[in-house]
């Protein structure tokens, strides 16, 4: 009974982070909604100053428990663009391109202007145990209208009808010791970096030799997954839903769970894209 008590309370240790983490999530997004409605009649290069260290913070806190508590190797992925690139939104493209013209940076095509606070706040918080950091691009095939102009990502549905022939991945190692430290250099180096990306997005939705569209540059490699790696998650999953599909309560909440928050889902990704 000692021994089954030790190790449920060793197995709490785990609460205290998640619940900091997960806790102060809605104080964030409060923090950011308020200051995205207070800063609607603000210039719009106040609000990214404030909004890039709201993200910072939040960001920071994230790393404190990676860095301090948990002792265990990690990946922290991060989109320097702040949200994803949609065609069809012109005026947040227009946006960001605005914004690179004014800072003096080139004007990127296929991408957002990347923000560099964030990045940059990881990178040096974690450079004594990073050997290097990867750049990472992804390209969709398929999302070419039948006039050449680009599409937005496929969404879910789309993947499983097989509208995504394939995803082009293409990465890219940057050893730590090419990564400037002083905030104005980081920057300049950032914007570089996404300029080789849309070099590489621009060859890829445009060129004009068929050899080369839809494809990246280099030897390609595919990345099968075997029927261990996916099966035993089908099973599980599987496993766990039947028992809920078995009661009246269980359905009631399954359909409640599955109508409302798709309906919350599909709100906050058309509301804040």
């Amino acid at each position: 009974m000692l021994l089954s008590l030790i190790v449920h309370t060793y197995s709490l240790r785990y609460c205290v982070p998640a619940a900091v983490m997960i806790g102060t999530a809605p104080v964030y997004l409060l923090s950011w909604g308020a200051w995205r409605a207070l800063s609607s009649v603000l210039p719009a290069r106040l609000y990214h100053i404030v909004d890039d260290h709201i993200y910072t913070v939040y960001q920071s806190m994230v790393l404190f428990f990676f860095e301090n508590y948990t002792g265990v190797e990690m990946y922290l992925v991060i989109f320097p663009e702040g949200t994803r690139y949609n065609p069809e939104f012109k005026e947040v493209i227009k946006a960001s391109q605005a914004f690179a013209a004014k800072e003096g940076l080139s004007v990127l095509k296929h991408i957002l202007t990347p923000r560099m606070k964030a990045s940059h706040v990881a990178i040096e918080s974690m450079k004594e145990h990073l050997d290097a950091v990867y750049d990472v691009t992804v390209a969709y095939e398929g999302t070419l209208t039948a006039d050449g102009k680009r599409r937005p990502a496929p969404s879910m549905p789309e993947f499983l009808c097989k509208e995504c022939p394939r995803v082009h991945i293409y990465f890219e190692r940057l050893d730590m010791r090419e990564i400037p430290s002083e905030p104005v250099f980081f920057r300049r180096w950032l914007h570089d970096r996404f300029e080789i990306k849309d070099k590489l997005l621009t060859c890829f939705y445009e060129s004009k030799d068929p050899d080369k569209k839809c494809k990246f540059q280099g030897e390609g490699r595919r990345s099968p997954l075997s029927l261990r790696k996916t099966l035993p998650s089908l099973l599980v999953l599987s496993g766990l839903t039947l028992p809920v599909l078995l009661t009246e309560s269980g359905r009631k909440l399954y359909v409640k769970t599955w109508l409302y928050g798709t309906l919350l889902g599909w709100l906050w990704v058309h509301i804040q894209p």
